[in-house]
């Protein structure tokens, strides 16, 4: 008589506890450092670290927040290698302590008045490793927040990691709103600007000793025990599985293209840029704290509903709001009143919380366990580049040559219905088993064509 199939072993609720704010506090630190230099490049590096380069320095350092973007899929295929093959948490914690060695180095960096050319390289060879550090840091931080879950509650749980995102940049906007109080005007610019990026050291820390006490992801525990680790993850993800990868990428492409005009710096500059609104950066800031808070309840609000009406239909809501939001942006920005400009923002963050929140649990229930890493991991970096990474240099570009924000807003549109189509051409794997013994189940295309 042959033994039953055991289930997948699933942690303890003490223990999905710590996973989940170990996956919190660390997405949390690790876009926090992503996201203060995103501000930054629109408040102080054009100034700082570009000025030097003539009349696109704006431009410039803008496409620096968008370089970061084309080297994560490097960090998505060596961190989708080693997770695949050696574990998650091992993973995470590199990641980690890379993020943040890059980011304390930034703020004691020399301008380009100190030594020319030679800090506006240095500067994008930082935000280099930042972008190695991104591309891997958010595959392994779904994947224990939602292998770890309860089979009706991984929307939840997948939020965890996600909300860190939104969290990330709150704490990045509310620091630099009170650095900017502390070191008003020029002293901002002096030495208030440094204090932030530093900040990143003891943070680090913290996330760092949160994640050394979780336990291994309890798929990948099973998958060791097994002997069943594939030796070569990402060629058997691109030989099997390309066409999925390409579309699950441009869901998030949809999400992120938006996104990122906050968390970009974009809307920071467009809305403080002398000649233009000129408004006063510490209203802006506070203004983007705000939209963060509402993203960061839109976006666990929403992976809390997946659980209930499924992810894709969770994400058709989001997509009708995201379209409002970005329908509402501009003609609600361009008045030049902060109060107006935080209605914006908060309207758009409602919408891409709810095209955010689904997509750990949904992006782990379309590839299978022996991939999964380096699945979720490639789709997310892709999706990136293809949405989110040059979003404020091309919203710049635009607004440069047509002299209008409504091209922008035109742009922004169609990022969100290419993201609405792909959502259409994916089944809604909700619940699917995620353990090894149902590898022939999940190696099953989701895709509607």
């Amino acid at each position: 008589m042959s033994n039953p199939v055991q289930a997948t072993p699933v942690a303890a609720p003490p223990d999905r506890r710590r996973v989940a704010f170990a996956t919190v506090v660390g997405t949390t630190v690790e876009w926090y450092d992503f996201f203060v230099y995103a501000s930054a490049a629109g408040l102080v590096f054009t100034k700082l670290f570009f000025a030097g380069l003539g009349a696109n320095s704006t431009l410039i350092a803008f496409a620096t927040v968008g370089v970061s973007f084309l080297f994560r899929p490097l960090g998505a295929f060596l961190a989708g290698h080693f997770g695949d093959r050696y574990g998650r948490r091992g993973v995470l914690v590199c990641t980690l302590v890379l993020m943040g060695a890059a980011t304390a180095l930034i703020g004691v960096l020399p301008t380009f008045a100190q030594i020319g050319v030679a800090a506006p390289i240095l500067l994008v060879l930082l935000r280099i490793l930042q972008g190695i550090s991104a591309g891997g840091e958010w595959g392994g931080a779904v994947l224990m927040a939602v292998e770890h879950a309860p089979e009706h509650r991984r929307g939840l749980f997948g939020a965890s990691p996600q909300i860190g995102v939104p969290l990330g940049l709150l704490l990045a906007s509310g620091v630099l709103a009170l650095v900017n109080l502390l070191a008003p005007g020029q002293a901002f610019l002096d030495w208030g600007w440094r204090i932030p990026f530093l900040l990143s050291v003891g943070l680090i820390l913290i996330g760092h000793w949160v994640r050394r006490r979780v336990e291994e992801s309890p798929v990948f525990k099973e998958i060791a025990e097994r002997r069943e680790r594939t030796k070569t993850p990402i060629l058997r993800l691109f030989r099997k599985h390309t066409p999925l990868v390409l579309v699950a990428a441009l869901v998030f492409a949809g999400n992120s293209a938006v996104g990122y005009m906050t968390t970009g710096g974009y809307i920071q500059n467009y809305a403080t840029k002398p000649g233009g609104l000129a408004l006063d950066r510490g209203p802006v800031l506070w203004a983007v704290t705000a939209s963060a808070a509402t993203w960061l309840l839109s976006t666990w609000a929403a992976g809390a509903v997946s659980d209930r009406i499924g992810r894709r239909n969770t994400y058709l809501i989001g997509w009708v709001a995201q379209l409002a939001g970005v329908l509402a942006l501009f003609p609600l920005v361009d008045t030049g009143s902060v109060g107006l400009l935080a209605l914006a923002l908060i309207i758009l963050s409602a919408g891409t919380g709810f095209t955010y929140g689904p997509q750990a649990a949904f992006y782990t229930e379309l590839f299978p366990a022996s991939i999964r890493f380096s699945g979720v991991s490639i789709s997310y970096a892709l999706g990136a580049i293809i949405g989110g990474a040059f979003a404020p240099t091309i919203a710049t570009a635009l607004v440069n040559a047509t002299g209008t924000s409504t091209s922008v807003a035109i742009y922004l549109a169609g990022m969100t219905i290419v993201g609405l189509i792909a959502t259409l051409l994916l089944r809604d794997r909700s619940g699917i088993p995620l353990g090894p013994d149902s590898e022939a189940e999940q190696a099953i295309s989701p895709l509607r064509f």
